[in-house]
């Protein structure tokens, strides 16, 4: 009989590309998953991987195996789902749960209270980790649950073995000093509005930053940037010690304190926030429990 580990093993080479990386994403030693592939190997009697310059790829076996493997864990899955619903759903045991920062400061840390006066025999087990790599450790089954966002506008790509679930969506605010002019103004805020001032902004590559650069679509000229910072936290020290404006998501907010306050803008920029899961765990009372907490 097929050893579950070993396939589980095979299915992340499979995705990653190396033992390296897939000891990593399954928390083995390299030398570990090794000896789980030739286990693998011996119990079926054929070759899986072959070597590709630094890296490995599935033989025609190999590649067998890993498109069967879905439906094996899928099984699995399922039968730890009714032994759960045998003891009355109760929520129970660590739910692995991966997000994005701010979706870790702003939806899933209020919720832990809740959690655990409700469901005093469930743990969540957090880990930080953008979209693509979210999805990838829930389909993987290294993960339970992922929040992630869109990619300004576009969906991320869901697997097929996924489903998901709306939960947020986060808008943008301008934060500026109390004394600056545009926090006199009692209305949202406009293009011709930030037209001339100085901002901090997040990096090149961030939603944020692709938020801040449609700002400025239609505008004449350039905007000024005086910083380009990561942190939010950072980004709104700047903000109270200096003349600069920043675009910052509700969800990643701080409490801004005396000094400072946020303004909205008339074309508010946003971001779609979504739960993705195993199909096959959609009967998880402990998948069901954040998700009635994240709701509420």
């Amino acid at each position: 009989m097929i050893d579950v580990a070993a396939l589980r093993a095979l299915r992340s080479v499979a995705a990653l590309g190396t033992l390296a990386r897939a000891a990593e994403e399954l928390g083995f030693t390299a030398s570990a998953v090794s000896q789980q592939i030739k286990r693998l190997e011996r119990q079926v009697g054929v070759p899986v991987l072959a070597p590709a310059g630094r890296g490995v790829v599935l033989t025609p076996a190999g590649q067998a195996i890993v498109d069967s493997a879905a439906e094996v864990f899928q099984a699995l899955e399922r039968c730890a789902e009714a032994a759960q619903s045998v003891s009355a759903g109760t929520p129970r045991g660590v739910l692995r749960v991966v997000a994005f920062s701010t979706a870790i400061r702003g939806l899933l840390a209020p919720v832990i209270p809740r959690l655990a006066a409700h469901c005093p025999d469930l743990r969540l087990h957090i880990t930080e980790q953008d979209p693509d790599q979210a999805l990838h450790s829930v389909d993987a089954a290294t993960a339970d649950l992922a929040l992630v966002h869109d990619a300004d506008g576009l969906p991320v790509p869901l697997p097929l073995s996924l489903t998901q679930r709306h939960v947020h969506t986060d808008v943008g605010d301008v934060v500026m000093s109390r004394t600056h002019p545009l926090a006199r103004l009692d209305r949202p805020l406009t293009g011709t509005d930030l037209a001339g001032h100085a901002w901090v902004t997040s990096p090149p590559g961030s939603v944020c930053h692709q938020w801040f650069r449609r700002l400025f679509a239609d505008a004449a000229e350039e905007p000024d940037v005086h910083h380009l910072v990561d942190d939010f936290a950072t980004q709104l020290a700047l903000v109270a010690a200096g003349d600069v404006l920043a675009l910052i998501p509700r969800l990643a907010r701080p409490p801004l304190g005396d000094g400072l306050v946020s303004r909205p803008l008339r074309r508010r920029p946003k971001r779609e926030i979504n739960a993705a899961w195993r199909r096959s765990a959609n009967a998880s009372p402990a998948i069901q429990a954040v998700l009635t907490a994240l709701a509420d």
